[in-house]
């Protein structure tokens, strides 16, 4: 596949937008990607969403455009189609930054899973499919930076221009093999917003919190150290391991440093010392003199649930390895999960916890029951 692309359109104005819109609402599918800066910013956020039609690819720049309110009943809309490559993540984004919820939807990216591809990155099925190459390097980029160099805004369009070609080929390879209702019903999860899953992960210093070798009082000034960190990343706007690194914190808080010639011998630099040094004391002697902070507790699992957990992963990694496919494209987790905890005595019990994916119901379902110990499965 080789052609001259036109330039993308620019939409960075009320005006343009609403020309956007006036094309959008007349397609059946759309092919959507989004940029951000989590490399670049103590919070991330969106700052670039591509969306090509059949007849354009747009570039929409959320950095000026405030507002993008108006593209909600797109992506809602279940008689559009939204494709997207790796859609988990530019979900969370739009939801995150926009609050727009989702209907139809196809991901390239996990149909090429379904289908048992070892390689699912989209550079290397546009080079296997159309012979297209793509240039990686942009991956990383700073997308909140302006203006985009022309190579950052070539990259970003064939993000979504080629995503239709490669929708419909794996459409129909999904089609001739019998997985197609599989992804279907995965798209439709997919669609679906996890209010649990995707709530507050609390503290930063609690990411820390099942470390073995961390003593309570180690966890403590780790957690003096992390929220120090945190107020000086939010003041730079960086991420915070471009202030001091988890490693050089770690060493920090199991070596507690009493003075800035202790702080060179645990990992931080010369300009580090000079810009935070005082910083980092004055949290160590607080972590020092603090109550001990406590551990979340782990819920305990009984002794007959993490049996059937373990059967029904041996079962799918089996079945997957059957198939050709990774072990959660036969059963997704949490699935596995529900199951274990809640296990079923039938087949209909079985339908009701497993109701987004009755494909899989009715071809493993005597399987998963058998595994399970449920006499009379078959």
């Amino acid at each position: 596949m080789s052609e001259t692309l036109p330039p993308p359109v620019w939409v960075n104005t009320k005006e343009l937008l609403q020309r956007m819109l006036e094309d959008l609402v007349t397609q059946s599918r759309l092919a959507v990607d989004t940029e951000s800066n989590s490399l670049h910013a103590f919070r991330e956020q969106v700052c670039l969403v591509q969306i090509s039609s059949t007849r354009a690819d747009y570039l929409i720049d959320p950095l000026v455009l405030k507002d993008l309110s108006a593209l909600a009943p797109i992506f809602s809309n279940p008689k559009i189609e939204k494709i997207f490559h790796a859609a988990e993540y530019d979900l969370i984004c739009l939801r995150r930054d926009f609050g727009f919820s989702f209907a139809s939807l196809f991901d390239t990216m996990h149909a090429a899973r379904v289908l048992g591809y070892p390689a699912v990155g989209l550079d290397t099925l546009l080079n296997s499919k159309f012979k297209i190459q793509t240039d990686k390097r942009h991956q990383k980029a700073n997308w909140a930076k302006r203006p985009l160099t022309t190579e950052q805004i070539h990259y970003a369009r064939l993000d979504t221009h080629y995503l239709f070609d490669l929708r419909d080929v794996l459409e129909k390879e999904l089609r001739e093999k019998g997985r197609l209702e599989f992804a279907k019903e995965d798209f439709a999860r997919a669609c679906l917003f996890d209010e649990h899953r995707h709530k507050n992960n609390g503290e930063s210093w609690e990411r820390f919190a099942n470390r073995k070798d961390l003593s309570p009082r180690d966890l403590t000034i780790m957690a003096f150290l992390c929220k120090w960190r945190d107020v000086e990343a939010e003041k730079l706007n960086r991420p915070v391991y471009k202030v001091v690194m988890d490693d050089t914190l770690v060493m920090m808080a199991k070596n507690p440093p009493q003075h800035k010639v202790d702080l060179s011998a645990l990992g931080m630099s010369e300009r580090q010392i000079q810009l935070w040094g005082d910083g980092v004391l004055a949290a160590v002697r607080h972590g020092m003199d603090a109550p001990l902070v406590e551990r979340k507790q782990t819920e305990t699992r009984n002794d007959a649930l993490l049996r059937r957990l373990e059967k029904l992963k041996v079962w799918r990694k089996n079945a997957g390895q059957e198939m050709g496919v990774e072990s959660d494209v036969i059963l997704p987790k949490p699935y596995v999960t529900v199951i274990a905890e809640k296990p079923p005595k039938n087949l209909d019990e079985l339908a009701c916890l497993m109701k987004e994916t009755p494909s899989r119901v009715e071809k493993y379902g005597a399987q998963i029951l058998k595994v399970l110990g449920v006499k009379n499965a078959n």
